[in-house]
């Protein structure tokens, strides 16, 4: 275990130092990235500028469940690079390579690159959600800090355990499957409002087929100390983040059943 984190750390470090080799194309892609989320963000504000509320939610409740999700994402995606493109991967016979490395397949995928522009992405989140905070005079005390790093780390297992089921995918269909992009893109989307405004078979598929409120909307309630309109109490809203690595653990093991049934490319 000790020494697959130590070679994981060691993929980490060699993916930056070549990304840093290139310090401006950094700097600018990472600008970029928080430009564009950033245009998204204003979206939600031209919203609420026209309409004033979302049924009972403000602009800064809805902003705060933005920047939570949005920086789950960001790490998510920083590190899933590997898995993103795996397709690719099978299909030019490269992954027959991995499994000759006496080293885990998700682990020689998972340090394959760590995607830094990324960077602007989380930036962008994490002034939105100290924005959000000082408009709804949020106090920081210790254990909402706690369950907010809880709610971000069960975000980003949860969104990571998509991209590798989509990855596992792969291994029967050699493309990747762009619908699942409507859970992960889509879902980054969906958990940027309350879950309550949404209809009762959408807000039951967001929380037992693909728990995305267990690791947005309930625990950020708990952080706000919001009622919820749905009926979960404090208790729920603290351990629905565990969901999320519940998910990503569930996601590597049919991984593992993927890697079982793989047949090679045949060439």
């Amino acid at each position: 275990m000790l020494d697959g984190l130590r070679l994981y750390g060691r993929y980490i470090d060699i993916s930056f130092r070549s990304q840093m080799q290139y310090r401006a194309s950094f700097v600018m892609l990472s600008v970029g990235q928080g430009l564009m989320t950033g245009l998204e963000f204003l979206g939600i504000w031209v919203l609420f500028d026209r309409f004033a509320a979302l049924d009972t939610w403000s602009l800064p409740e809805v902003a705060f469940f933005y920047g939570l999700v949005n920086i789950a994402f960001a790490l998510c995606d920083a590190f899933s690079r590997g898995f993103d493109l795996f397709a690719a991967t099978v299909k030019s016979g490269d992954f027959d390579r991995l499994l000759l490395r006496p080293r885990s397949t998700a682990l020689q995928l998972a340090g394959q690159e760590l995607t830094l522009k990324r960077i602007g992405r989380l930036t962008q989140g994490l002034v939105v959600l100290l924005w959000a905070a000082d408009a709804l005079d949020l106090a920081w005390t210790p254990d909402k800090l706690l369950l907010a790093l809880l709610t971000v780390l069960g975000g980003a297992c949860l969104f990571y355990g998509l991209i590798v089921l989509q990855a596992t995918l792969a291994f029967w269909t050699t493309e990747s499957l762009e619908i699942v992009n409507t859970v992960t893109y889509g879902g980054v989307e969906t958990a940027q409002y309350p879950l309550a405004i949404y209809r009762a078979w959408f807000r039951r598929f967001f929380t037992y087929v693909i728990p995305l409120a267990c690791v947005s909307y309930y625990p950020a309630l708990g952080i706000l100390e919001r009622p919820d309109p749905l009926g979960s109490g404090p208790l729920f809203q603290w351990l629905a983040p565990i969901v999320g690595l519940l998910f990503f653990a569930i996601c590597l093991h049919i991984w593992q059943v993927g890697v079982r049934h793989y047949r090679s490319t045949g060439s």
